[in-house]
C-alpha cells in the first residue's frame, strides 16, 4: 500500500493487527470504501428483516436481591431467554462511567503505544492482550469491525502489565463485579437444586475470569460488516456493560428473530454461557448474540467472562439427574472445550455438539 488510502483489494491484516492500528486506524484514514477483508459473507451479516421490535429481553430490578420473586425472575429469564438486563445491582454509576472513559483513552492512543500489548500467539491465561477477531481459514480471513483488549483477572495475572489508561478502572470495576457475579450464580444454582455454593464450586464456576474492552469504530457501510458475528459465550455467565450507542442483538424465542438489547443507563446485561448450559443439562440457555455497528458513533462494550478453571471437568450437575432425567451432555475437561470453541470457531450454538452424548 503506497498511499494513505486503502483500496478494496489491499491486504490490511498487517496494518490492522501486527502494527496495532486496529480497525480504528482504518477509520482514522478517512476510510470511504470497506476493504474486502472486512466484508462479511451474507450469511454472517445481520439480516434486518429478522429484527423483531415486538419482543424484548427482561429487565430485572435487584434492589431486593434476596426476594424470592427476584430470584425466580432471574431463573426464569435464564431458562426462557438466556439473556437479561439488571438494574440497581449495586455497582456505582461512576465506576461504570470511569471504565467507559478509560476505554476511549486507550483506543485513542497512537499505534506505537497499543502495539506493546499485541502478541503473535498467546495462551488463555495472558495478563493482558490486544487482539482482533479474524474469522475464516488461513487464506481467507475476514475481520470483524472491532478492536479489543483483554485483561486477565486471576490471581496469577499481573495487573501491573495492564495499560495505565485502563488499569485502575478495571481493578475498581472487578472489585464490584466479582461479588455480583457470585451472587447471580448462587441464585441460578438454586434453580438447579444446587443450594450451596461451597468451596468446591468456586473453581468450577468462577475459576478463570477476564474483562475485555471492545471498541467498535464508526463504519462507512455497516450493512456489509459486523462488529461481532453471531456466537455464544464459552463462559458460565457473562456480565456486560455497554454504552448508549446500541447494536447488541440476541436471538428471540422464535429462533430466527433478533432482538435489540436497548441500552439502559447504569444497567448490565447478563447472559448464560455454554458452560452453565451444559451444567444445567439444558435448563438454562446459552444464547446466540451478535453486534451491529453504527455509521456515525463508536461503541464501547465491556464483558466480564466468568469461566471454569481450565482443569475443571464440566458436565450436568448430579442434582439435575437424580429424578431420572437423562443427561444431554457428557463430562468434558473445560480446557478441551475451550480449545475446540476457539480453534474451530463454530457458528452459533454448534460448539455444544462437542459435549453432547
Amino acid at each position: 500500500m503506497t498511499s494513505s488510502k486503502f483500496e478494496p483489494n489491499d491486504d490490511i491484516l498487517d496494518f490492522v493487527i501486527k502494527k496495532a492500528n486496529g480497525i480504528k486506524g482504518l477509520v482514522d484514514r478517512s476510510l470511504e470504501i470497506i476493504p474486502n477483508q472486512c466484508i462479511q459473507p451474507k450469511e454472517h451479516r445481520l439480516d434486518k428483516s429478522q429484527i423483531d421490535n415486538q419482543e424484548s429481553i427482561p429487565t430485572i430490578d435487584l434492589s431486593n436481591f434476596d426476594d424470592f420473586n427476584v430470584e425466580k425472575s432471574i431463573q426464569e429469564a435464564a431458562s426462557k431467554w438466556g439473556f437479561f438486563q439488571i438494574i440497581n445491582h449495586g455497582i456505582p454509576i461512576e465506576v461504570l462511567e470511569d471504565l467507559k472513559d478509560a476505554a476511549h483513552k486507550f483506543f485513542e492512543l497512537p499505534a506505537e503505544e497499543k502495539v506493546k500489548y499485541y502478541k503473535e500467539s498467546y495462551s488463555a491465561g495472558e495478563s493482558v492482550l490486544m487482539f482482533w477477531s479474524a474469522i475464516g481459514n488461513k487464506n481467507e480471513k475476514v475481520l470483524e469491525w472491532r478492536d479489543s483488549i483483554k485483561h486477565g483477572c486471576n490471581p496469577e495475572n499481573d495487573s501491573s502489565l495492564w495499560p495505565s489508561q485502563t488499569r485502575n478502572q478495571v481493578l475498581e470495576y472487578q472489585k464490584w463485579a466479582k461479588p455480583l457475579a457470585k451472587k447471580l450464580l448462587e441464585v441460578l444454582l438454586k434453580g438447579l437444586n444446587v443450594n450451596e455454593f461451597d468451596e468446591s464450586l468456586g473453581p468450577l464456576l468462577m475459576g478463570t475470569m477476564a474483562i475485555n474492552i471492545n471498541y467498535y469504530p464508526p463504519c462507512p457501510n455497516p450493512s456489509i460488516t459486523i462488529g461481532a458475528r453471531r456466537h455464544c459465550d464459552v463462559s458460565c455467565i457473562t456480565l456486560l456493560f455497554q454504552d448508549d450507542t446500541g447494536g447488541l442483538y440476541v436471538r428471540g424465542t422464535k429462533g430466527d428473530n433478533w432482538i435489540h438489547v436497548n441500552p439502559i443507563k447504569g444497567a448490565l446485561a447478563v447472559n448464560i454461557g455454554d458452560s452453565l448450559q451444559i451444567m444445567s443439562n439444558d435448563r438454562y440457555k446459552s444464547i446466540e448474540h451478535c453486534v451491529a455497528v453504527d455509521s456515525s458513533r463508536a461503541r464501547i462494550s465491556i464483558p466480564l467472562f466468568v469461566n471454569p478453571c481450565f482443569d475443571s471437568v464440566i458436565g450436568p450437575f448430579s442434582q439435575m439427574l437424580k429424578d431420572g432425567e437423562k443427561p444431554v451432555y457428557k463430562h468434558v475437561l473445560f480446557s478441551d472445550y475451550w480449545d475446540y470453541f476457539f480453534r474451530k470457531r463454530p457458528s452459533g450454538k454448534a460448539s455444544l455438539d462437542f459435549a453432547k452424548i
